[in-house]
């Protein structure tokens, strides 16, 4: 499976940004998609995720502000930015895995987020 994303970018505090993600390759029909981030001098941490079924889940420190979304005929996960923060500064990583073997991970190439003034 490979993924691409795009859609990072430079904004102000208080700002919005839209990241995507598409997968090709061997995909299965239930599986999970997703982002995490890892932002400087820090551990790689999750953001949210979503099983092909619709079921989602966010960290507490975006939720509210961060809305993930899928179209899975396209195979492409969106995660819509809202109310950025400095601290939501960081590499964002698109996932993928089946959601029958979480262990089978798959990760994109990362897309820098900065917010800054």
């Amino acid at each position: 499976v490979q993924l691409q994303a795009s859609g990072g970018g430079l904004v102000q505090p208080g700002g919005s940004l839209r990241l995507s993600c598409a997968a090709s390759g061997s995909i299965v029909s239930i599986n999970v998609m997703g982002w995490y981030r890892q932002a400087p001098g820090k551990q790689r941490e999750p953001v949210a995720r979503v099983v092909s079924g619709g079921i989602i889940n966010y960290e507490d420190s975006v939720r509210g502000r961060f809305t993930i979304s899928r179209n899975n005929a396209k195979n492409t996960v969106y995660l819509q930015m809202n109310s950025l923060k400095p601290e939501d500064t960081a590499v964002y990583y698109c996932i993928y895995y089946d959601r029958d073997d979480p262990n089978s991970v798959y990760w994109g190439q990362g897309t820098l987020v900065t917010v800054s003034s």
